[in-house]
Parts: C-alpha cells; structure tokens; sequence
C-alpha cells in the first residue's frame, strides 16, 4: 500500500519532489564533507606534528646567545626530554630568486637552516626526512602553491646558485599564518650564506609532559634565559596549522546546517500544502477509525524516501568531490591515517541528516490529533486558519486596491507557508553572500 502511494505523490508533484531531494542531498553532501575533512585534517596534522618531532616549546631570539647556560637549564630542569638551538638565517627578499622570480615583495621572513639533528625535522613531499646535498635546495610548499617555482629551477641567494631540488613540509612555519618561512641547504652552503644575513635562533625543548607547559614556560622566564622574540608552545603550532583548512571546514558546516534549514523549510512548505489539499480525507481517515500514527505513516513513508534517496546521493558526491577539498590538506600535511574512519564519520553525518529530517516531518505530523473529524468532513479546511485575516474585511479597506488587498489577506490568512518562503529566501541568499565574502 505505502509503495503505491509513494508512486502516485511522486508522479502528481515531480518537481517538488525532486526541488525537496535536492535540498536533501546538497545538505548531506556537505555534512559528510565536514566530517571527512575534519577526520582527514585532524589525523594529517597529527601524523606530522609526532613524525616531525615538533618543539613543545619554542622561542625564537635575536641577538647573543649563551648556549651553555640554556644546556645548563635543560639538564638541571626534569621535564626536558630533549633540546636543541636551531640557527634560522634571515636573508632580505629582494636576494633571493626562485627561478625567473624574485622574493623581493614577499611579505614572509624567508630563512635559511639545516636539517636538525634531534627534533622538528622537516619533510619532502613524500614524507621523508630530507638529506640535503651541497647545491641543492629545498623551498617551503607553499611557493610551490603559489606556482613561484618547481623542481629543477635555478635559485640565486645573494650571488650564490642553487638548484631547486624538492619542496619541504614543516611543522613549525607550514601555516600561512606564520611570517616566517624555512628554506632547507647543506651544511657547507648554509656556512658559505651564513656571512650575507642576519641569524636568529630557534630555542626548542620537547618535554617528557607536556601537561606541565605552565610550569616550564613560567621557570624559562624566572631563569632569565634569552627571549628577544616570539614563544610559540605546541598547542599554537597545532592550532595554527589546523587553523587555514579548519575554517574552511568551519564554513562547509556553517553552510550546510543552513542548507539542512532550507531543506526543512521547504518540506515544511511542501507538507503544509499537502495536508491543506487533504484536509477532508484525513478527517475521513480519522473519522472510520484509523489511528494517528497510521495516518502519519502514511504521509511520512513519502518523506522517508526522499530522506533516504537525497542522503544516498549527497553521501555519493562528497565522496567525488572530497579529493578536490582534501588536496590542499594533503599539500601541506600530507596523508592522513584516519582516512578510512573518515568514510565511516561521513555515513554517520547523513544518517544524521535523515534522522533529523524525519523527526521533523513526524513531528509536524503530529498536528494530526489537533484536526477534529467532524470540522474537516464539513468545511474541508481548518477554520483556525483565517483567524488571522478576519478583522481584515473588504468592506472596511481604505488603502489598497482590491487585488493588493487580496494578496495581504491572503498572506495573512496562511501567514505559516509564506513565513516559510520567507525564511528559505532569507537563507539562500546569506549562503551565496557571506561565504565568498569571508
């Protein structure tokens, strides 16, 4: 019986019904999408911040430093697992050229190491620990990004040439919200640059528990230990390197909870005609004896089916578009090892969205028990209804023309479907404009 009258709703109303599926599947398309990113994007960051041996703590310093006494407060202080100073040389834009380009309008501090010896290695795209051969070099990814260079090209950093051998992951200065950015030489060509720029240095310490970061940072300070320049703890390296993809997934979530908003308005829509339309036969239905909850199945078996459809094919396309959206993680983090909990999160995110559609649909149903019998056999509407538009008589207006107030009294006497109208266009046009404004 449901399979039939399913069959036949569809074929009187093709268009909402597919308007209604649409919706449905754009708002679990991008739920499952949320979810796989922030899967992909979470495991991604993890796995190279622990391969990477990232610093719990790191301060970066300009000036002289006293190596010794930093050694000292290391081995004197029982939560130092490990330390180390990391040379960052700082040479001016306007010396560097990756190919035919120069970086002299680079707004980022573009600085040069080695690779380290203990702790916050840096990475080539395959995820490999980089071993850096003289005359080669190794240019952050995000250039890469920004097609300023590729493997092969010629670089000339003041006067002296290099060849571009590969790009480079780093856990510490990847994010676009890090003014500095690391170029990776041997140890020989960083001696030959080390007299054309100006040295900083990267104070790192990697802790046995990280819990006490307070308390380490709080004794750094009380020891009097070089701090000419920014500290910079885990949790921020975490957050900024999360922070780039994390608000676009922040954006998807936004957009789809409104889509999901849009999808429920227009069933609302869509729901509040039918039962207007059917409004006599349901008195029938109620009337003969049949429950409540068999009426409402039988409305909600069609709703259930457009849920179940739309969440199919949006669960279908995030899985197409995911790679386009992941490509950007996977450039900067490399893979994740969450994926394939990714595609079990993105099930569990259009599960949600068709439970959250039928309990919608259901409870709108349940204005079912409110329908007297009687009332509907006889007017064949609700007579709550023109409450609203009864003190606004023909008789009595003085300042519309008649088909202006016509439309009014219409408006008012089912102010429930045009609010709903209302509403969705509200909606469609926040989501086309503050996305591409952010």
């Amino acid at each position: 019986m449901y399979n039939r009258i399913i069959r036949n709703d569809i074929i009187k109303s093709k268009v909402i019904t597919l308007t209604t599926t649409i919706f449905v599947a754009a708002a679990a398309m991008l739920v499952s999408l949320a979810a796989i990113l922030t899967v992909n994007l979470t495991g991604a960051l993890d796995t190279i911040m622990t391969k990477a041996e990232t610093p719990h703590f790191m301060q970066m310093h300009s000036g002289e430093i006293n190596t010794a006494r930093l050694e000292a407060f290391a081995e004197k202080n029982p939560n130092v697992d490990e330390f180390q100073v990391v040379e960052f040389l700082n040479i001016d834009g306007a010396k560097i050229i990756l190919g035919d380009q120069s970086l002299i309008d680079s707004v980022q501090d573009n600085g040069f190491s080695v690779q380290s010896e203990k702790f916050d290695y840096l990475f080539d795209l395959d995820g490999n620990i980089i071993n850096v051969s003289d005359g080669e070099l190794y240019v952050p990814v995000s250039y890469m990004k920004d097609n300023i260079t590729k493997v092969g090209d010629k670089a000339v950093i003041s006067g002296k040439e290099f060849t571009v051998a590969g790009f480079l992951r780093d856990s510490l200065m990847n994010s676009s919200l890090s003014a500095s950015k690391r170029f990776l030489v041997s140890e020989n060509d960083y001696v030959e640059l080390k007299k054309l720029g100006s040295t900083e240095y990267l104070i790192e310490f990697r802790l046995k528990d990280f819990s006490a970061i307070g308390a380490f940072e709080t004794a750094y300070a009380s020891a009097g230990l070089e701090a000419n320049g920014p500290t910079v703890t885990y949790t921020l390296f975490k957050m900024m390197n999360a922070i780039s993809d994390g608000m676009m997934i922040a954006i998807i979530l936004l957009v789809s909870a409104l889509v999901v908003t849009i999808a429920l308005m227009c069933i609302r829509f869509t729901l509040l005609a039918k039962i207007e339309e059917d409004y006599r036969e349901i008195g029938v239905m109620k009337a003969i004896g049949l429950r409540v909850s068999d009426i409402k199945k039988i409305y909600l078996a069609k709703y259930a089916v457009i849920a179940a459809a739309g969440s199919i094919l949006g669960y279908i396309l995030s899985l197409m578009f995911q790679d386009m959206l992941l490509e950007n993680i996977r450039l900067y983090m490399g893979e994740s090892e969450n994926s394939s909990f990714a595609l079990s999160l993105g099930i569990i995110g259009i599960l949600l969205v068709f439970v959250v559609i039928l309990a919608y649909v259901s409870g709108m149903l349940n204005r079912f028990r409110k329908i007297s019998a009687a009332e509907a056999i006889r007017f064949g509407t609700s007579q709550e209804k023109k409450a609203g538009a009864k003190r606004f008589t023909l008789n009595g207006n003085r300042l519309f023309t008649t088909y202006i107030f016509l439309g009014i009294k219409d408006v008012l006497a089912r102010k429930r479907l045009y609010t709903t109208m209302l509403v969705v266009l509200v909606i469609s046009s926040f989501i086309m404009i503050v996305p591409q404004n952010l």
